[in-house]
């Protein structure tokens, strides 16, 4: 007489109803990540509505009050009224032509100042007695605001783009520099010991060591150093040039032409969104693995 017979129908019942419990929980288990699928999915399409229509609900208000009167049309214009002059803008050539010769200057600074910036931040870095040499003069330069400079520019070289260059590039040169050596500062020691027990040389330590430690820190200070190029390069475009943003809302004030000014707003704006989507891709292709 075997076990089961013995026990009688009580252990048979039993024995027949374990398979149906264990599928009950894995359908359970089934219905519970669906349900927090979905919960995660509705988070996310209700987070992005908000994000979108929050800016249109604005400009619908923003509208109606310029309409109605409540707000001044001669400091905050309609923003249909500023749509139609960026159209108009567009269409004879004036905005696109001002917004190249801004990036022209925008993209030289940014070069010069960055080259720059990472060699000599990558010699702090594993250079110590250099280092400790060149703190005290950065730290005393750096906190002048480089607007400050641009009237000693000018008369160095000349009211037209090169001092508008130079700007950028000392602008965003600091910038380069400390997140630089923060990041060859932060390698870890057997990284830097590796590289010494195989006797590498100067130029593949800096090749396979420091350049690829400190590059976070240097996508970093970019992303920084163009927003900081735009904020700088506008005031700078207030004199010596005729072509540039800058010179658009400086000519804007000097006429009152208020709608031209947020249309160079705007494209500011416009800029700076679309290069901080580019160098987040620009990031995530570099340094993978810090997502």
């Amino acid at each position: 007489m075997t076990q089961l017979e013995i026990l009688g129908p009580s252990a048979s019942a039993s024995s027949s109803s374990a398979p149906d419990s264990s599928s009950d929980r894995e359908a359970t288990a089934r219905q519970l990540r669906q349900e927090v699928q979905r919960g995660r999915v509705s988070g996310a399409l209700r987070d992005r509505v908000v994000t979108i229509f929050s800016p249109v609900i604005l400009l619908v208000v923003w509208e109606a009050l310029a309409r109605s009167g409540l707000l001044d049309n001669r400091f905050f214009p309609a923003p249909s009224a500023v749509v139609v002059d960026l159209w108009g803008m567009l269409l004879d050539g004036s905005l696109l032509m001002n917004t190249g010769a801004t990036l022209a200057r925008v993209g030289a600074g940014l070069f010069i100042g960055c080259v720059l910036g990472v060699v000599l931040g990558l010699v702090l870095g594993l250079v110590r007695t250099f280092r400790l040499a060149m703190i005290p003069i950065l730290a005393v330069t750096m906190p002048i605001p480089k607007i400050a400079l641009l009237p000693l520019l000018m008369l160095m070289l000349g009211l037209g783009d090169p001092s508008k260059v130079a700007l950028v590039s000392i602008s965003v040169f600091f910038i380069m520099v400390y997140n630089t050596m923060a990041g060859v500062v932060g390698i870890p020691e057997i990284y830097l010991d590796v590289g010494k027990t195989f006797e590498a040389s100067r130029l593949n330590f800096y090749r396979t060591v420091a350049i690829p430690g400190s590059l976070p820190y240097m996508l970093t200070g970019f992303k920084l150093s163009v927003a900081v190029a735009l904020l700088v390069v506008v005031p700078a475009e207030w004199s010596g040039v005729k072509s540039g943003l800058g010179y658009m809302i400086n000519q804007a004030w000097n006429t009152f032409s208020i709608l031209d000014m947020y249309v160079a707003l705007i494209a500011l704006g416009v800029l700076g969104y679309l290069s901080g989507l580019l160098l987040e891709e620009l990031e995530r292709w570099l340094v993978p693995w810090r997502k």
